[in-house]
């Protein structure tokens, strides 16, 4: 099969899915085994049943290299929630491509940086008004995890269980999975202390309150052992890869509280939750706290990859004055489309007032999936804020990962139906954060599609 592109028209922002060959197609096969053939064969998972090859996207849906049309469920790993190409940001960035393109990192800056870190410093809550720019999440993470070492002189990090803050090797040093972490031991700097991450329990406050209580208590006898010379506390404030998981209100504030009375800092990892995902441009600051530091990226760059750490001025103060050579730069620091695309996203979801409207729609997403999935005996729970929800998953029997099994059908029979998903948590969690822009009436066609294949998977696996 030839992998010359064929020139589908681009999709229509309210466009309904069209399947014209079950996926993946003749082509998207081709161009895989293009990619097999000089991609390191750990990044891209490949089989006869998944992926498909992307050609164009718009609004919230995707069209595929054979001609397929689905709606992307997922924003491409949340980073649309503006929507894919959003005509402002794509203005934007081509007005910008018209001028500049590239600047020189921590040299010469262009006018396009020093712009959107303006917008920063007037979206972001009480004083976080000094901010590094990086181009993605875990670089984001890196430079929070620095700057607590400048500031505080300790090395130890508490971070919790279930909690994802990228892949890098600093980074790691804060992500829970172990599958990620063990290859790599040897150099992943810390210490770094677990704590557990509690969860609301909506039929149980007894319960939940003992949960935020136990994670409290943990976070503050590390905190207290002198031994284990803590300098940060990074947290989530909903859980993304971790598997939606939101946690009991006053969490947030109690950990500000401890960091404050021991002398760490609080790191709010925001790269999924920032940029109204949640219904709030930042999520923490719907439990009124202003964290030491805040990390964000994802939706930022509506597509270009741009991300930030963003401190209190006296934090990063710590960095000392620049005097010729930066600590911590890249050569694509504030590149100028990415920041002029990530200057006119803020300005977006501002003016649009995108943040009450991930509010109404997230309430409208639950409650459509509640309506239909809430009694379902394959369903565990369905959580969420804003764009950000989860349904997780069991199975009727087998063995421990047969849940995470069943859920991987889910995402396989989604995807040929013309929904683009993914799972997080262990496996057993099929994860929605669509874009904003979605149609109400796309909304209902992936809310009824999701609930056709979890019925069936249901009762394929129902010995």
């Amino acid at each position: 099969m030839s992998t010359h592109p064929i020139d589908f028209p681009p999709p229509s922002p309210d466009a309904m899915p069209d399947m014209r060959i079950p996926p993946p197609g003749p082509r998207s096969r081709a161009w895989l085994a293009r990619l097999k053939a000089v991609e390191s064969p750990n990044v891209t998972t490949v089989s006869s049943e998944f992926p498909v090859v992307w050609q164009s996207a718009r609004a919230a849906v995707v069209m595929d290299v054979d001609g397929n049309r689905y709606i992307d469920a997922g924003s491409g790993f949340g980073v649309a929630f503006v929507g894919h190409r959003h005509p402002r940001i794509m203005a934007a960035a081509q007005t910008q491509m018209g001028q500049l393109v590239h600047g020189m990192g921590d040299v010469h800056p262009p006018m396009a940086r020093i712009r959107l870190l303006e917008a920063l410093a007037a979206a972001a809550p009480g004083d976080l008004g000094h901010a590094v720019l990086c181009t993605g999440g875990s670089e984001a993470v890196e430079v929070a995890l620095k700057t607590a070492l400048l500031k505080t002189k300790k090395p130890g990090i508490i971070a919790f269980e279930g909690g994802y803050h990228g892949l890098s090797l600093g980074a790691l040093g804060g992500t829970w999975r172990s599958d990620f972490r063990a290859p790599f031991s040897r150099w992943i700097p810390g210490p770094t202390y677990f704590a557990p991450f509690p969860e609301q329990q909506p039929t149980d406050s007894a319960a939940e309150h003992a949960a935020l209580e136990h994670s409290l208590s943990v976070v503050e006898q590390r905190l207290a052992d002198t031994d284990s010379e803590i300098g940060v506390v990074m947290v989530e404030p909903i859980q993304g890869r971790g598997g939606t998981r939101l946690p009991p209100d006053g969490f947030l504030r109690g950990l500000h509280a401890l960091c404050e009375a021991y002398g760490a800092l609080l790191c709010c990892d925001e790269i999924f939750t920032g940029c109204g995902r949640t219904g709030a441009m930042f999520a923490s600051a719907e439990e009124g706290v202003v964290p030491d530091l805040l990390c964000v990226g994802k939706a930022l760059g509506g597509g270009w990859p741009v991300s930030a750490c963003l401190g209190r001025p006296e934090v990063m103060a710590a960095w000392g004055p620049a005097q010729g050579e930066a600590l911590h730069t890249s050569t694509f620091l504030g590149h100028p489309v990415a920041c002029a695309a990530a200057t006119e996203v803020l300005q977006v979801i501002r003016g649009e007032r995108l943040t009450a409207v991930a509010t109404r729609d997230g309430g409208a997403w639950l409650t459509a999936l509640r309506a239909g999935l809430a009694d379902h005996p394959a369903v565990v729970a369905i959580r969420g804020r804003g764009l950000m929800m989860g349904v997780q998953l069991r199975a009727p029997a087998g063995p421990v990962d047969a849940a995470a099994e069943m859920a991987w059908r889910v995402v396989v029979e989604c995807m040929r139906a013309g929904v683009l998903l993914l799972p997080c948590g262990a496996g057993d969690v099929i994860q929605l954060t669509p874009p904003v822009v979605m149609t109400s009436q796309q909304r209902a066609f992936v809310v009824q599609t999701l609930i056709g294949t979890i019925d069936s998977a249901w009762h394929e696996a129902t010995p």
